[in-house]
């Protein structure tokens, strides 16, 4: 039994990874180390998490292919992708080569090695201008205020597709505002630690007045190893299901938790709305919960209060 992992010198793709090496599960990962965020800080969650990854970009199928022929994994978590909403309005065809040829690709390389189970990331981004809240899964995904919120739209009807046309079980997990030490050094949590550190202004768009649904890396793990071993029905192949903290936070608030564990004030710019940005996420989970168990733990200010004492040591801050 062999799970293979791509993006696993990522993020969440670490932790995942780290996590089925405690249970003692044998994974297969890749990787290919891109530049669109400091590769160095991949090389030390490499180091940190014991990972061993192969240098595969999911969008060279060749080498795929093999990959998938050589190690006939029995399940895939696919977490690899081109990420950032606001990026996506700079580099559209960043999102092309990753998020659409490399997932399609991975389809591909699931149809002709079958697995069991192919459970992959999407983003509550997808929920786009809806204002409904909180966000559940049958809830119309078409109206996307970013290109990437759009890519990874596509990803769901394409494995919806792949999964009726084949027989692939998939399942569509969309995550909630992920944090935690060793994040991506573009997402505003870190941005907001070491800025407010280091005695630099924060931009705090729409004047901070953004609810999000932060959810500790751990809980997101939880619910992605909960999901993988519980694949949909033959005669539903098909699954999604949101993985949020369930309990939405003004961004106002998150900055006034660094600020605390810090113990320096933030220096605020206040700022307009940016092109692309949601007002609200909140994530009903409850479809997750009934199905495997899936029920956060992380309490925001411990999880925060971690975060910043990773910050403090990473960057030496």
């Amino acid at each position: 039994m062999t799970t293979l992992i791509t993006g696993a010198a990522g993020f969440i793709g670490a932790y995942t990874a780290r996590r089925l090496a405690e249970l003692n599960q044998l994974s297969v990962q890749l990787d290919n180390l891109n530049g669109y965020y400091s590769v160095e800080l991949k090389r030390a969650r490499i180091a940190e998490f014991a990972l061993q990854p192969m240098v595969i970009d999911v969008a060279d199928s060749t080498a795929l292919m093999h990959c998938f022929e050589v190690h006939r994994p029995t399940k895939v978590i696919h977490l690899a992708a081109q990420a950032g909403v606001r990026h996506s309005i700079e580099a559209p065809y960043d999102y092309l080569h990753s998020n659409l040829t490399g997932f399609l690709n991975i389809l591909e390389a699931c149809r002709r090695f079958p697995v069991e189970h192919l459970v992959f990331a999407s983003t509550s981004s997808v929920y786009g201008a809806q204002t409904q809240t909180p966000f559940q899964e049958q809830m119309s995904i078409q109206t996307p205020m970013s290109f990437y919120a759009a890519t990874k739209g596509a990803n769901e009807l394409m494995a919806h597709a792949y999964a009726h046309l084949y027989g692939i079980p998939c399942t569509a997990l969309r995550f909630f505002t992920v944090y935690g030490a060793w994040g991506r050094p573009d997402m505003a949590p870190i941005l907001f630690s070491r800025a407010i550190m280091e005695g630099r202004p924060i931009d705090v768009f729409n004047g901070g007045n953004m609810l999000r649904d932060f959810t500790h890396v751990n809980d997101i793990v939880d619910g992605i190893l909960g999901a993988l071993n519980v694949p949909p029905p033959k005669d539903k192949p098909f699954a999604v299901y949101n993985l949020g903290a369930g309990l939405p936070v003004e961004l106002n608030h998150f900055i006034d938790l660094i600020e605390k564990m810090v113990g320096v004030p933030a220096v605020r710019v206040l700022k307009p709305m940016q092109p692309g940005d949601m007002r609200a996420t909140f994530a009903d989970t409850s479809a997750a919960k009934t199905a495997f168990g899936y029920e956060p733990k992380m309490p925001l200010d411990i999880g925060v209060a971690e975060l910043v004492a990773w910050v403090k040591s990473y960057y030496k801050a």
